[in-house]
């Protein structure tokens, strides 16, 4: 499989699976409507990225993330030349991924009147809206993802007859998988830990296009689950490399 296509496929998946529990524990009418609570999202985003990274860690490296592909280079551990690339198949997978979760529960979202709601289940918002803070809190969140997920980074690849160092194994999954969800269940709770600029800005872009009255796609506040991550992933980077 190519490694851009797999990478397309494993932010596809995680952005389905992720956007999914968001719509299944928020939308009216749906089973688990006022039966789920933060654990259970927190959960299920981690869950999420094991089947994603399980898939195509193998391929891609399954850094499903901007933010992690911007620490991995700053680290050497991939290669900037294919910064660009990657972020753009992330962004596409992420738009994807969350316009199948859309027409899985369309039904749902058609029922639902209360916008924020809706919005909700596509991308960030902050508990308390007070940027510093919202910034701080995703910049860190970020920095513990990316740094966990430089001690886990094993794999070697063969790329056009060169073996490199690309990312996330299979076997890396579940680790990965735990960390994201640990993160959602101690660092998400003022933001909802966005944690990948892909994860929030391509659904944002999606709600933003799907027709629905009054809706606001909050883009006063779209920076901030952007340029918070690249930011953790940029000082847990410079951190790993002084520290090693």
């Amino acid at each position: 499989m190519d490694t851009l296509i797999a990478e397309f496929i494993g932010t596809s998946i995680l952005m389905l699976l992720g956007i999914g529990v968001n719509a299944n524990s928020s939308l009216k009418n749906t089973i688990a409507e006022k039966k789920s609570n933060w654990i259970l999202v927190s959960m299920a985003w981690g869950l999420s990225v094991f089947v994603a990274v399980f898939v195509t860690g193998q391929f891609s490296g399954a850094h499903l993330n901007p933010a992690v592909t911007l620490g991995l280079a700053i680290i050497g551990k991939f290669s900037w030349s294919l910064v660009p690339s990657y972020f753009f198949v992330q962004l596409m997978g992420a738009m994807f991924g969350s316009w199948l979760a859309y027409l899985t529960y369309r039904d749902h979202y058609i029922a639902t009147a209360d916008e924020n709601m809706v919005r909700g289940t596509f991308c960030t918002g902050p508990a308390i809206r007070n940027y510093k803070n919202n910034f701080l809190s995703e910049s860190i969140a970020t920095f513990i993802l990316v740094f966990g997920i430089f001690y886990i980074v094993e794999p070697n690849l063969e790329i056009n007859g060169e073996v490199v160092n690309f990312g996330l194994g299979s076997l890396d999954a579940l680790p990965v998988g735990i960390l994201v969800w640990v993160i959602g269940m101690t660092l998400g709770g003022t933001t909802g830990f966005a944690i990948n600029p892909a994860r929030d800005f391509g659904p944002r872009l999606v709600y933003f296009l799907i027709p629905r009255k009054n809706k606001d796609a909050d883009w006063s506040y779209s920076w901030i689950p952007i340029f918070g991550p690249f930011t953790g992933a940029l000082i847990a980077g410079s951190l790993f490399n002084f520290l090693m």
